[in-house]
C-alpha cells in the first residue's frame, strides 16, 4: 500500500494516515495479517516524526485494527464486531446523518447523493468483519 500524507490539510498528519489504513482495509487494499511497514521505515519514508507514525499505529492498536507482534513488526488483524447490531446500526445513522448534512449544505439533492453512494460501495469489501451479532 502506498502512503501519503499532506502537509497543507487541515487534517492532522496523524488522522490522514489512521484513514488511509483503515480505507486500506476496507478496500481490501490491506488483508489481515499484512505486515505494516516499521515506525522507522514508513517515517524515513513520508519524512515525518517517527513519534507520529508511533502515535498512528498505537491509537489503531488500542482499536484493535492492527497488532504488534514483540520482534517482528506491526500487522493488521482480523476485523472483528463486539457491538450488538442495534448499537452497530445507531453508530451508523449517527455517521450518515453527518455526510448526509454536509450533501445539503453542498447542495446535492436525493438523487444526486443516491448515485454518489452507489458508484462508491463497489470499493469496499462488505464480508470483511466476521462476529456479526
Amino acid at each position: 500500500m502506498n502512503f501519503q500524507v499532506n502537509p497543507s490539510s487541515s487534517q492532522p498528519i496523524y488522522r490522514q494516515l489512521s484513514q488511509q489504513i483503515r480505507e486500506g482495509i476496507a478496500q481490501g487494499h490491506l488483508a489481515p495479517e499484512d505486515q505494516l511497514p516499521s515506525v522507522r521505515e514508513l517515517s524515513k519514508l513520508l519524512v515525518v516524526n517517527p513519534n507520529t507514525i508511533a502515535k498512528v499505529y498505537t491509537e489503531l492498536e488500542r482499536e484493535g485494527v492492527l497488532t504488534t507482534r514483540p520482534g517482528l513488526g506491526v500487522f493488521v488483524t482480523q476485523p472483528r464486531i463486539e457491538l450488538t447490531k442495534a448499537i452497530r446500526v445507531q453508530k451508523l445513522q449517527e455517521s450518515l446523518d453527518i455526510c448526509l448534512t454536509s450533501a445539503v449544505y453542498l447542495g446535492f439533492d436525493a438523487d444526486e447523493v443516491r448515485q454518489i453512494v452507489e458508484a462508491r460501495l463497489g470499493k469496499y469489501q462488505w464480508n470483511l468483519v466476521k462476529g456479526k451479532k
